[in-house]
């Protein structure tokens, strides 16, 4: 295998979208239901731009992107740290079991450390025993003190209390144009 490392390109994009697409259909034989939408046209779409929201990094064997990694920067307040979110790690079936992984990892983390972030972190879906297998190793920890929540904000919007008073139901931010406490809040 001849391993190129390198950043990703708007040119990957149809590499990048049928990784993806493997990669969705991968996560649904685990059982994974969620709704894939990364695309090439959404790779472009928030990838590239004025305000990109992700960067990423290709691995490359002889001119066939093989595999991606997606990441983009946050920040811990607790640690008052700058920290690298990697969102997607994903190898071609093929190309798996030789290091290809490890590389990708490895560049990010250099990325990161450039950037002066203290930690990387990353979310694997729980059925994905193959690639929790593949993080645990002894620089990584998996971090049970936390759990994840996620709010759909556009399948929000019908879930107002304003619209349903009688619903007990959680909101975040702004829905129906009415900013609303991070609270629980009742129609009663």
């Amino acid at each position: 295998m001849a391993l190129i490392i390198r950043p990703a390109l708007a040119s990957d994009a149809q590499s990048i979208g049928n990784l993806a697409r493997q990669f969705a259909s991968y996560l649904r034989e685990l059982g994974d239901l969620s709704d894939f939408k990364l695309t090439a046209n959404a790779y472009l779409r928030d990838g590239f731009g004025t305000k990109p929201v992700f960067a990423g990094l290709v691995a490359e064997d002889l001119g066939k992107v093989i595999g991606y990694l997606l990441y983009h920067f946050g920040y811990d307040s607790d640690r008052a740290a700058r920290n690298m979110h990697v969102v997607d790690l994903y190898i071609d079936r093929a190309a798996r079991n030789q290091g290809v992984g490890k590389a990708l990892m490895a560049r990010a983390a250099s990325i990161a450390r450039e950037a002066s972030a203290e930690e990387m972190i990353w979310s694997v879906y729980q059925s994905n025993t193959i690639a929790a297998t593949f993080y645990e190793n002894d620089q990584d920890r998996r971090d049970s003190r936390l759990t994840t929540y996620v709010l759909q904000l556009s399948a929000r919007a019908s879930e107002c209390v304003s619209c349903q008073r009688d619903r007990v139901t959680r909101i975040i931010g702004q829905s129906c144009g009415k900013a609303v406490n991070s609270r629980v809040i009742t129609g009663d």
